[in-house]
């Protein structure tokens, strides 16, 4: 399989669970440290990291640790490659789409 398709297929795990998209969201606002990021959510730390390591293990976030804060950012990169492939499978439904329309009306053109 190639890297890109298995690098998308991990970004699209990591972005089915609402908890890592919630984590996603509050990075979109800037750079957080695990304990800011961890706050709202009711569950223990470890369970928590686990929700971090897959968002970075697909390449959405990175980290840096300094002492003994470990703080987390979006990768954007790694977004742009989901969204292109969202646009091209969009594109080709609207194109099927379009082209159901256009046989529709083709057809209500012809009845009597």
């Amino acid at each position: 399989m190639p890297k890109q398709t298995c690098q998308l297929d991990d970004v699209f795990q990591a972005l089915a669970d609402p908890t890592r998209r919630a984590v996603l969201e509050r990075l979109s606002r800037g750079a957080a440290p695990v304990s800011e990021l961890a706050q709202p959510f009711a569950m223990a730390l470890p369970s928590f990291t686990q929700h971090l390591n897959v968002l970075e293990d697909s390449g959405l976030v990175t980290s840096q640790k300094a002492g003994r804060v470990r703080t987390y950012q979006l990768a954007p990169d790694t977004l742009q490659l989901a969204q292109s492939w969202l646009q091209v499978q969009r594109a080709g439904w609207e194109s099927r789409l379009n082209q159901l329309d256009s046989f529709l009306s083709e057809l209500k053109e012809q009845q009597p």
